[in-house]
């Protein structure tokens, strides 16, 4: 039986410096890119940046407090994050501060409540 190695880089664990992320491979390389490819990571706290997982078997990394995806392929090809257009976009954690607090439903009046019947009176 013949056991066949992917050639698909894969991610075996990274660490996000002041200027670059680095992951290091399953095939032993080491490899980074600098922090501004990624406006949200570059914009995260520490604690952000090292709240991590491992996507998949390896195939890339996600950031939930910022939700941020970084593939291998990615970073070795390199494909940095887009901006967004609009300068005042939020990331993603600021965006949760800045949601309105639950907005309360006007009252629905006695017609509605009553699925729109009207009941007769006598």
């Amino acid at each position: 039986m013949t056991t066949v190695a992917s050639s698909e880089p894969r991610i075996l664990g990274v660490r996000v410096t002041k200027d670059e992320i680095i992951a290091h491979l399953v095939d032993g390389r080491v490899i980074s890119v600098p922090l501004a490819w990624s406006w949200r990571l570059s914009k995260a706290t520490a604690a952000q940046r090292a709240h991590f997982r491992i996507i998949g078997s390896g195939q890339g990394v996600h950031w939930p407090d910022v939700d941020e995806d970084i593939s291998a392929e990615g970073m070795l090809h390199g494909v940095p994050a887009p901006r967004p257009e609009d300068r005042d976009v939020p990331v993603p954690s600021e965006a949760k501060r800045h949601q309105p607090a639950n907005k309360m439903q006007p009252a629905r009046s006695k017609s509605r409540a009553n699925g729109g019947r009207r009941h007769a009176r006598g």
